[in-house]
């Protein structure tokens, strides 16, 4: 089954680029998608760019309307994710556990519904 690991923490939390910390995070990052590579669990992953890029779509009465900025008024933002393939959600979570940003934010697991053509 597929789950999707959406990985949020406050943007300038956890390591920086320039840091002494920022290596080996990153290093843990490389690894963590090696170790789902080689498990055969690894269907699709991303981080993406920061939230002063986001754009929200919202349709109201048939008219779309865009807003900068990401929807959510939180502290934690959606910074990547990883989409899995796991045996089932207590193994995804246990991978979950692994992803580097846990230890700085959180991760949101959720199953996946496939539709079938």
């Amino acid at each position: 089954m597929q789950y999707m690991c959406l990985i949020y923490s406050a943007e300038g939390t956890g390591p920086q680029p320039g840091t002494p910390e920022f290596g080996p995070f990153i290093q843990a990052y490389q690894e963590f998608g090696a170790e789902m590579k080689e498990r055969g669990a690894m269907v699709a992953g991303d981080a993406l760019q920061p939230t002063a890029t986001a754009t929200t779509v919202t349709v109201r009465d048939g008219k779309a309307i865009t807003t900068d900025g990401p929807f959510a008024e939180t502290k934690e933002q959606l910074g990547g994710y990883y989409l899995l393939d796991c045996e089932n959600l207590d193994d995804a979570l246990a991978q979950a556990a692994k992803i580097p940003t846990a230890t700085y934010g959180r991760i949101e697991v959720r199953p996946v519904m496939v539709w079938d053509d």
